[in-house]
């Protein structure tokens, strides 16, 4: 299904006011960017100088605790997001350090408790966007079931907004844990650590210190808890440890040799996530180069969505 083969089957829908208006402020020519809070805002480079700049719609259009999913626009924040959750004892995988839902979905970047929350690409169902020729799109569904044809809500999660404006999303939500806990200890291997845990919200390691997030019913954590004696001797702690503010991502088999004296990643003081790849780095990730193949993808996708290249000028989600 091409890019414009989803932009006519978008008029089946309806649209309510907000999204067309945003709609007729991106337009149909010129750079254009939206601007959120600017919590990530140089991930991937800077949109050029020249960009205009415009806001989503904002609010909490539809929630359905007992479908575990919530329709939300761009501009919302990520803490009015995860206060409505709360309420109803469930959260979702954006990571609430700041910014915008759009913002996040833009950036694709993950949870810090991501092994029990799941991964951004995968809890985003339906996503809303304005397209580069300025009409409105909709990719995806309230359930994964009911979606056929190009996967377009994984595709423009991490894409830094330069094959679309994100306007809207429908997102998945997860219970929050009846019971959770930090634990903390120095004499446990991170990775034996990692696979011992049956539920866990997160592994973390800074090549001495091993922190982790048991989850579930109070008996389920006290079992783990007495599974994880066997390998060293932990202790409880009120949260995560403090992170460096570099977020880098590496292939989860390369993060044993961030502990190593002759790594050659230079991350500095590093707090690294067991399992998935996402690390925190004392210095900011070098530059990183995609396959050739992976490349030419990329430049297909992108002149097929954006020929013109006015959207998000000046950012690349290869570069961040």
């Amino acid at each position: 299904m091409s890019a414009a083969a989803a932009t006519s089957s978008a008029h089946r829908h309806d649209f309510d006011a907000s999204l067309v208006e945003f709609a007729t402020l991106v337009g149909t020519s010129g750079p254009i960017a939206v601007e959120g809070s600017r919590t990530r805002w140089h991930v991937g480079g800077s949109p050029q100088p020249a960009t205009r700049l415009v806001r989503a719609p904002h609010g909490i259009v539809a929630y359905e605790p007992a479908e575990m999913t919530i329709r939300v626009r761009a501009g919302t924040s990520v803490a009015d997001l995860s206060a409505a959750l709360a309420s109803k004892g469930q959260r979702c995988a954006l990571p609430e350090r700041g910014g915008t839902v759009g913002g996040a979905v833009a950036v694709g970047e993950n949870h810090l408790e991501l092994l029990g929350r799941g991964t951004l690409r995968a809890s985003v169902l339906e996503v809303r966007y304005v397209s580069a020729d300025g009409k409105l799109v909709v990719g995806g569904g309230p359930t994964v079931k009911n979606v056929t044809g190009f996967d377009l809500p994984r595709l423009l999660t991490g894409s830094l907004g330069i094959i679309g404006l994100i306007a809207e999303v429908i997102l998945r939500t997860n219970p929050i844990p009846a019971h959770s806990q930090w634990l903390r200890t120095s004499d446990a291997d991170p990775f034996a650590v990692r696979n011992a845990l049956a539920r866990c919200g997160a592994v973390l390691w800074d090549g001495v210190n091993t922190w982790a997030l048991v989850e579930g019913h109070r008996a389920e954590v006290d079992e783990q808890v007495r599974r994880l004696s066997r390998f060293g001797r932990f202790e409880e702690v009120s949260e995560a440890p403090l992170l460096p503010s570099n977020r880098w991502s590496l292939e989860p088999s390369a993060l044993r040799s961030l502990g190593s004296v002759d790594t050659p990643h230079h991350t500095g003081r590093f707090v690294a996530s067991v399992g998935t790849g996402l690390v925190f780095g004392e210095h900011g990730q070098p530059a990183r180069h995609l396959d050739p193949v992976a490349q030419l993808i990329s430049d297909r996708i992108k002149a097929e969505f954006d020929a013109d290249g006015r959207l998000n000028p000046g950012r690349n989600p290869a570069q961040r």
